[in-house]
């Protein structure tokens, strides 16, 4: 029988990694408050726990301490909603290390648990982003001295000049694929009928029942994603507005949104967005994505109407991002998974004799 990851002998293994990741969070604290950041820390209960309609949520229930009356709550995917009312509050630069909760994630690269590092740069451009996370990583990287991030026999340099590619080039150059020819106007629905007949010779086909966003991801998944920051970190820029709810759409080319992932080794390190102030626009967004959740998974969740108070207040243009503090922490430290960098791992229920 396997020991548990608290006996002596099995944490000794780990402990190396968890010092240095101890180092990196000191260097990334450092970072921050060299930029004039200051950091927050949001209640993980919420009303609404985040809006992807492919994310699912921890529920509990709130018991009033009079009535007794019940009220759902959620364990938030991302602190996002909260630390833009903050914005609106009137802080200009603000980050935190919040541990945040997705349902039924769990592999090498997965926790149902895990921390998350999220900013924001009021009056900034989403490109100040860019420079951020260069900034940030060599921090990090120079921490614990290593010279590049690592995973399953990739290399990444972080200290050389990183590579930015829209997703319409990383899609040409990947799959020969012409994507915004399949979504030319950001008013009417993407053609999955013309993005099919260009999939069709890398024999990806959509299944029945799929949309374009379905098959999309599909292409992303299987040629894109694992092509993407070898050599150098990759900013993959520029997603269709479809895929970019929280994101306004680019100055000049209405087809595209302001929204960028950053990628090391084939692994999402981080999803950055210059941030949608538009409440009406905001609103209309949640409610097709609680559709299409309701579709899909037969359930939705309620839209916070104090983030829509929020932006009907007034919130800056600003750019925010969230970047997967523990895989970052992985790919510096060339650990195999997750659960190596986690000082505790999420208990797993108990297989039956």
């Amino acid at each position: 029988m396997a020991q548990p990851w608290w006996h002596p002998e099995s944490f000794a293994r780990r402990r190396p990694l968890l010092e240095r990741r101890a180092a990196i969070v000191r260097a990334v604290r450092g970072f921050f408050e060299g930029e004039g950041f200051l950091e927050v820390d949001t209640p993980a209960l919420q009303i609404s726990p985040g809006l992807e309609p492919h994310l699912h949520a921890f529920a509990t229930d709130w018991r009033g301490p009079l009535s007794g009356q019940r009220q759902r709550y959620y364990l938030h995917t991302s602190p996002e909603f909260a630390m833009k009312k903050l914005l609106t509050a009137g802080l200009p630069r603000i980050f935190q290390l919040a541990h945040v909760y997705r349902n039924g994630e769990v592999s090498p690269r997965h926790s149902p648990e895990f921390t998350m590092l999220e900013w924001y740069r009021a009056g900034a451009p989403y490109e100040a982003l860019m420079e951020d996370c260069a900034d940030l990583v060599r921090a990090a990287a120079r921490a614990v001295g290593a010279a590049a991030l690592t995973w399953e026999g990739g290399r990444c340099d972080p200290f050389g000049e990183w590579e930015r590619l829209t997703v319409q080039e990383a899609f040409a150059r990947h799959a020969g694929i012409d994507l915004l020819a399949t979504a030319p106007d950001p008013a009417a629905e993407p053609s999955l009928d013309l993005l099919a007949a260009q999939s069709a010779p890398l024999g990806i086909a959509p299944h029945e029942g799929d949309r374009w966003e379905d098959l999309f991801f599909r292409i992303m998944l299987d040629r894109i994603e694992p092509r993407l920051g070898h050599g150098r970190p990759t900013f993959l820029c520029e997603y269709p507005v479809s895929l970019a709810v929280l994101a306004r759409p680019k100055p000049g080319d209405p087809r595209v949104a302001e929204r960028f992932e950053l990628y090391a080794c084939g692994v999402e390190l981080a999803n950055a967005f210059g941030e949608l102030t538009d409440p009406a626009a905001q609103r209309a967004r949640f409610a097709a994505d609680m559709d299409l959740k309701e579709r899909l998974y037969g359930e939705r969740y309620p839209v916070d109407e104090d983030f829509l108070a929020a932006l009907e207040y007034g919130l800056p243009q600003s750019s925010g991002i969230a970047l997967g503090m523990d895989r970052l922490v992985m790919l510096l430290l060339g650990a195999a998974e997750i659960d190596d960098v986690l000082w505790a791992p999420v208990a797993r229920p108990a297989e039956a004799p």
